[in-house]
């Protein structure tokens, strides 16, 4: 087993959504992940902190990502635009390798409770993320709580989309998420 291969945190989730899909969450050991990745259970720890951590395994650079496209939206944009600039941005980190995984991520949150919580969780932090970086642009906190949570909706769903799409396509990511916030834009319209 490769101690110091690059590319150890990749496959040690490929690994995981796999042995995820084929037997379960519950089922699913660490030394399993470890060995069907070729690296040893001291890499994993190194890592994640246990297996459940592997499907958030980007959240932190996602956050980031939100964060610095909405700080560095044009001064006059408005809070759904600067949220737009953020989704752009955070789209540009995901590749084909997300977008092969995702129907197989899916299906393993869906089969266990453990990990529609942590899925939960993960949209309550990039939504935290979205709006502290509005915030910090001097949007009020109702106007920045709304557009954050706004900008978790529209990734979810682009990402639900993209995912779904061709997968030998070149069609990026950006363009669903954006869509999707145009859809919720004009949505939250109707709400009179």
């Amino acid at each position: 087993m490769g101690r110091w291969e690059p590319g150890a945190r990749e496959r040690l989730v490929v690994a995981a959504v796999d042995l995820f899909t084929e037997q379960g969450y519950d089922a699913t050991t660490v030394a399993q992940i470890a060995e069907r990745a070729g690296v040893t259970k001291s890499t994993f720890f190194r890592h994640f902190p246990d297996k459940r951590e592997l499907l958030v395994a980007g959240q932190e650079t996602l956050s980031r990502l939100l964060a610095e496209g909405i700080a560095d939206a044009p001064a006059g944009a408005s809070p759904l635009e600067a949220v737009a600039a953020g989704l752009e941005r955070a789209s540009s980190a995901m590749g084909p390798v997300s977008r092969e995984l995702a129907p197989r991520l899916k299906a393993a949150v869906a089969a266990s409770a453990e990990l529609q919580e942590r899925d939960a969780l993960k949209s309550v932090s990039l939504a935290a993320a979205m709006t502290t970086a509005l915030v910090a642009r001097g949007i009020p906190d109702p106007t920045a709580a709304l557009a954050g949570e706004l900008g978790v909706l529209a990734f979810k769903r682009g990402y639900a989309q993209w995912s779904e799409g061709d997968r030998d396509g070149k069609d990026e990511l950006a363009g669903y998420t954006l869509a999707a916030l145009d859809e919720l834009r004009a949505a939250s319209t109707s709400l009179g």
